[in-house]
């Protein structure tokens, strides 16, 4: 039987978790500086390190199956696609004062009241759950598998679709920019065209005029 002096405590944190709050620290800048700077590659590779850092609380939560998936997943496919998306719009490579909002205070607030309700309630859900880290592996393929077939079946499904759908985006996008930037090719192809046939013409006056002031 397990007594409450006998669990344990935040008055006494152990390696692991003391390395799960650094990381957490790390990526919670991350993702800040991600959210606030104007460069948008910049953005995306800051991106790589919250995402990567996720990846790591998730080895020291024991749940290796689900850190390898949030590396292949989000950091090797997410983000190459954000990255890919960049590249095909040609987004600028320095600072965008353009890609900044007005609406920051409103956006901060809300930013602020969701994470404190995602806060809430996790702590409220998990308040009296503790893992052991040196127990059973809880993130095994077996364990992950079951639990997401069986109760998260319709948010994997939607998470597939939203991946499809930033997809089908990215190539709307860059075929929308290639329609441009051929028709914009041809408009100059025909202003070459014009103004060599005027300058012809006009070639061809001037040789008749000298023609008649001859005779």
């Amino acid at each position: 039987m397990t007594t409450a002096a006998d669990s344990p405590g935040f008055l006494s944190p152990t390696g692991v978790e003391i390395a799960f709050l650094l990381v957490g620290l790390v990526t919670f800048g991350a993702a800040l500086v991600t959210v606030t700077t104007r460069q948008l590659v910049h953005a995306a590779l800051w991106l790589v390190v919250a995402l990567g850092g996720l990846a790591v609380e998730y080895l020291l939560l024991t749940a290796e199956f689900i850190a390898w998936v949030q590396v292949l997943i989000y950091v090797g496919s997410v983000v190459v696609l954000l990255l890919f998306g960049l590249m095909l719009t040609r987004a600028p490579i320095g600072r965008s004062p353009d890609a900044d909002s007005g609406n920051r205070w409103a956006a901060l607030a809300v930013a602020l009241a969701a994470a404190a309700a995602l806060v809430w309630v996790v702590v409220d859900a998990f308040r009296t759950t503790y893992i052991d880290l040196d127990g059973a592996p809880s993130g095994s393929t077996k364990v992950t598998g079951e639990s997401l077939f069986q109760n998260w079946v319709l948010p994997f499904e939607a998470l597939s679709v939203l991946l499809l759908a930033a997809l089908v985006g990215a190539i709307v996008l860059s075929r929308k920019a290639k329609a441009k930037a051929t028709t914009a090719a041809e408009e100059a192809g025909a202003g070459v065209d014009v103004d060599a046939g005027v300058d012809a013409g006009a070639a061809d006056a001037a040789d008749a005029a000298d023609q008649e002031g001859a005779r």
